[in-house]
């Protein structure tokens, strides 16, 4: 199957430049501040979006996200509103691809058999479930690849090349590596290891392999695509949410703002590296 991740990263890859990849939390801080991010992200310069799960016990998020989750909770988000924003999001663009970002329990709960039904009817094209290892493929990862839906692993840097392999099995779309030993925006990431790291694992796969947790700022971004293949920047886009809430300024402006600036320094990646 070829998705809309695979077209749109095969295009990247022609331009030469690697992808922006914005994450935000579905119904942060309620469903109509969600609808007009998403359809201002791609024009922003994302050329990925994660969409969030809001999750009651985020294991692997620090304190933005987390509270990000309890924000669009305490709106009354679920699920199948996460994926109606999605449906609505796929009215005006039929190109730009969203991988639903979240852990097993809601998805569990709702069912998976019907929940990959009507993630594909609303436009999803992937899935990152932080929580649930290879060793649990049959719960959803292949049943998620054989309804036409990635599924993107996780990597870390205690994943070493022992492990790499049963990660990488069934990984589909591409490869999130994660920056840090800890939570989301926990700390910024090392552009040298991240370096290292990217090349190690892309010895062991020919997806694409994005790099996120502490990319923050444009520059951060630039050193970071130089040998990623994509960016992802998550948690000082939540924080821009929470903080413009509590100024009484628009959401999704503050969060554009941000995606504009970091798109710059993504697009600079490579320019700098030559």
């Amino acid at each position: 199957m070829t998705t809309r991740l695979d077209t749109r990263f095969a295009a990247l890859k022609a331009e030469g430049r690697p992808a922006l990849v914005t994450f935000v939390m579905a119904g942060d801080p309620e469903e109509g501040a969600t609808d007009r991010i998403l359809a201002g992200l791609p024009q922003a310069g994302a050329d990925v979006i994660e969409l969030g799960m809001p999750f009651s016990d985020p294991m692997a998020d620090g304190p933005a996200i987390q509270k990000a989750g309890l924000r669009a909770l305490t709106a009354g988000q679920t699920l199948k509103k996460t994926l109606a924003a999605v449906a609505r999001f796929r009215q005006g663009d039929d190109a730009t691809p969203i991988v639903l970002m979240g852990y097993f329990n809601p998805i569990f709960v709702f069912g998976v058999e019907a929940f990959l039904a009507e993630a594909k009817a609303a436009g999803v094209d992937g899935l990152i479930v932080v929580d649930l290892p290879p060793e649990m493929d049959d719960e959803l990862c292949l049943p998620a690849l054989d309804a036409g839906l990635n599924f993107v692993r996780l990597a870390t840097p205690t994943t070493d090349d022992k492990r790499l392999p049963a990660v990488l099995a069934n990984t589909s779309g591409f490869v999130y590596y994660v920056s840090i030993t800890g939570i989301t925006g926990s700390a910024a990431p090392d552009a040298a290891r991240v370096s290292q790291a990217v090349s190690r694992i892309k010895g062991h796969t020919d997806l694409p392999v994005c790099v996120g947790f502490g990319v923050r700022t444009a520059a951060q971004a630039a050193e970071i695509g130089r040998a990623a293949d994509g960016v992802v920047v998550g948690s000082v886009l939540v924080s821009a949410i929470e903080e413009a809430e509590a100024a009484g300024r628009d959401p999704a402006e503050a969060v554009l703002t941000i995606v504009r600036d970091i798109a710059g320094g993504v697009r600079r990646a490579r320019l700098a590296a030559a």
